[in-house]
């Protein structure tokens, strides 16, 4: 009989313990690139797309990368009798990320930032770790935002009508380059279309960028920007050479703060201006 207890008993024992195992969040799944700390479990996650983050890459220095994002955080299961350290946590990812060719640009308590590359693509990668065993990943795969929304000429017509000037987000251009990128041909049509439906218009394409980066230098950047634009409607549209000014103002124009990469990004634009 007592044999028999015993026996029920470690059963319900093993019964509870399976039971006790936390399971990952449903809706979540390991980033490609990395594996988990052994007896741990995905508590919580996030994936979007397209979204920014700041990165520390030094002593009150931080970077902000744009471009698809995961987080994801990793609790210890209950059950673990000796969690993982803060240390050992950081160690394996530091070993992993170098392992695959990657660097670490910061190191601080609790918390250190990765960046590797990986078939061509600039991936920075944040890991937070807890005493309690608790960890978590921040992972940004660095690409430019894709343009879904751009305003046409009838709306451009409108705003040069009721305020004088129209920004235009749609035309694009890489970090710190006045080339325009190829995404911007859909904007660019647009403008030429409301030249030709305004015969008489006369415009000022005015580039304006944010606060990063010395004065002299983002003057000189929207300025060629704005060329560049005028030149795309000009030698490749066949807009008159007489109709379209460039000019660059710089970070002197802002329309939102630029505190926030949401705000920059906004700053970052061209505008036309009725002469």
């Amino acid at each position: 009989m007592y044999i028999l207890l015993r026996s029920l008993l470690i059963s319900c024992a093993l019964v509870l313990t399976v039971a006790a195992q936390q399971k990952d969040d449903r809706n979540c799944t390991d980033h490609p690139l990395f594996t988990r700390m052994p007896d741990s479990w995905i508590h919580s996650c996030t994936q979007k797309e397209f979204d920014s983050r700041q990165f520390i890459v030094g002593t009150d220095k931080k970077e902000t990368i744009e471009g698809k994002l995961w987080r994801i955080n990793y609790y210890p299961q209950a059950s673990l009798k000796i969690k993982p350290s803060e240390a050992q946590i950081l160690r394996n990812y530091e070993n992993a990320v170098q392992k695959i060719g990657g660097t670490i640009v910061w190191k601080g308590k609790g918390k250190e930032t990765f960046r590797l590359t990986k078939d061509g693509k600039d991936i920075w990668v944040e890991v937070t770790a807890e005493f309690t065993g608790k960890y978590g990943l921040t992972i940004v795969e660095r690409a430019a935002m894709r343009q879904d929304i751009v305003a046409d000429a009838n709306a451009f017509l409108n705003d040069l009508r009721t305020t004088g000037h129209a920004s235009v987000y749609g035309i694009l251009f890489d970090t710190g380059k006045s080339e325009l990128k190829p995404e911007s041909n859909n904007a660019l049509e647009e403008i030429t279309k409301l030249m030709k439906m305004e015969p008489g218009l006369k415009l000022y394409v005015v580039g304006h960028t944010d606060n990063i980066g010395g004065l002299e230098y983002n003057m000189r950047l929207s300025q060629d920007r704005a060329e560049a634009v005028v030149q795309a409607l000009v030698r490749e549209r066949g807009v008159d050479a007489t109709r379209v000014k460039s000019f660059g103002n710089g970070p002197y124009a802002p329309v939102a703060t630029n505190e926030t990469e949401e705000g920059r990004a906004k700053n970052r634009r061209v505008e036309l201006v009725k002469q």
